[in-house]
């Protein structure tokens, strides 16, 4: 159900929204057992390190080489310099002065690669760490992360997304209580989150009163979890949607010249909320930002792609630092895979899954450093290669997820958290 709502990039209606608030936020398929699993230690896995993660993807594949992995005396360079950072010898682009200023707090990993060259396909595995099969769908690590350590806000979602691309995994084969919250446009918050004028707070508890009347029977004769469940609905979103909580997502009670650090675009004021959900404890953010399909006049369009990553992170990490929350939070930037080293003939690079960068920052990374190669024209990795499943492993535990521990989907296929891979040690705190 939830995975539809992802695949339309319009906000639910106000019906819909009382719908997955139920199930996503309050998580009612499990609402019984909420007490027992809110302060749930995690079972297995590292001691958590990155209590909440902010996860930042930039769709349509960003250029390895216009940011993170910079081959300054080589003719595949294009027009993007290299400038010093703050970490000596480490380069960066030169359209990222902002984040050159945080790379002592940066892992860049510029020897990622996947086998995976097509959009969605790559998408996919990025979020899930499987390929993407007609049989199941799998969770992307929001969700794993409530199915192994159990929700943690009474309210509030535990997972959201921002900026949701269609074709999301969301929840896959778990529990829809997993799935995250899409919030379709930053700019305008949540919508449809207030009743009609002419709807009194009194004539909508008559309503649900009438509709439990009627389900009375049905309730008694099938009693089942799932029942159970649904019979919350409207009682427990309809307390979310009274609740104070939803102000978080009201981007207006920010100072304004907050907002304009971080940039008044969708990107900028999304990173922005997803600060202001990781500070009421919001286990795992996703915001999304397109854009980066540059088969044609790349040189055109990346002054204005990469500002406004370079503004939005910049002030997400600084924020997040002087607020005490980036020693619990980690900041991951990634894509679905790299460009070519080759400027084609429309002045643009194509899709290059062989070779591309990413970064993480924050809890539970040592930053400062720059982990992996590609050979000298970044086509290829030659140095500690890292797999997409490595990447989320690497993520996994951080958050002291459980790798070994195998979930047996309604298929009755056995599947991990980070499929196969192996986290990164040397860049692990």
């Amino acid at each position: 159900m939830l995975t539809d709502l992802l695949r339309r990039t319009e906000e639910p209606n106000r019906r819909q929204f009382l719908e997955y608030a139920a199930k996503s936020c309050l998580g009612v398929t499990a609402f019984p057992l909420l007490s027992q699993f809110a302060h749930a230690a995690p079972s297995g896995g590292d001691p958590v390190k990155a209590k909440n993660v902010i996860y930042l993807f930039m769709s349509g594949a960003m250029s390895h080489l216009d940011t993170f992995d910079i081959k300054q005396n080589s003719d595949v360079r294009g027009e993007t310099e290299g400038i010093k950072t703050k970490v000596p010898g480490m380069q960066f682009g030169s359209l990222l002065p902002g984040l050159a200023t945080h790379a002592d707090k940066m892992a860049v990993i510029n020897s990622m690669y996947t086998e995976t060259g097509d959009h969605e396909g790559a998408r996919y595995l990025m979020r899930t760490s499987y390929k993407e099969i007609s049989s199941i769908r799998h969770p992307h690590m929001g969700a794993m992360a409530i199915h192994m350590h159990g929700r943690r806000n009474r309210m509030l979602p535990d997972n959201v997304v921002v900026n949701p691309e269609a074709r999301h995994p969301a929840a896959g084969y778990l529990d829809p209580g997993t799935s995250p919250l899409p919030v379709g446009d930053p700019l305008r918050g949540l919508e449809n989150t207030k009743a009609p004028e002419y709807l009194t707070e009194d004539s909508f508890h008559r309503r649900i009163d009438l509709i439990n009347k009627f389900d009375k029977n049905f309730q008694n004769k099938f009693k089942q979890t799932k029942v159970d469940a649904y019979n919350n609905f409207y009682q427990q979103a309809s307390t979310l949607l009274s609740s104070d909580e939803l102000k978080v997502f009201d981007l207006s009670e920010e100072e304004q010249a907050v907002r304009d650090e971080y940039g008044m675009d969708r990107f900028g004021q999304g990173c922005l909320l997803a600060r202001r959900l990781v500070e009421k404890n919001v286990r795992f953010v996703e915001v999304s930002i397109g854009g980066w399909d540059m088969h044609t006049d790349i040189y055109e369009k990346l002054p204005d792609a990469l500002g406004r990553i370079d503004k939005a992170v910049s002030a997400l990490l600084t924020d997040l630092e002087q607020r005490g929350l980036l020693k619990d939070t980690m900041v991951v930037l990634t894509t679905e895979f790299g460009r070519t080293p080759r400027i084609n003939q429309n002045a643009g690079r194509d899709h290059h899954p062989a070779a591309f960068s990413s970064f993480l920052a924050g809890a539970g990374i040592k930053g400062g450093q720059v982990y992996g190669a590609s050979d000298e024209e970044g086509k290829y990795t030659i140095d500690d290669p890292v797999a997409v499943s490595d990447f989320n492993a690497t993520i996994a535990t951080a958050m002291g997820l459980d790798l070994t521990k195998e979930i047996i989907a309604p298929n009755g296929r056995p599947f991990r958290v980070a499929h196969d891979g192996a986290p990164i040690s040397k860049i692990l705190a």
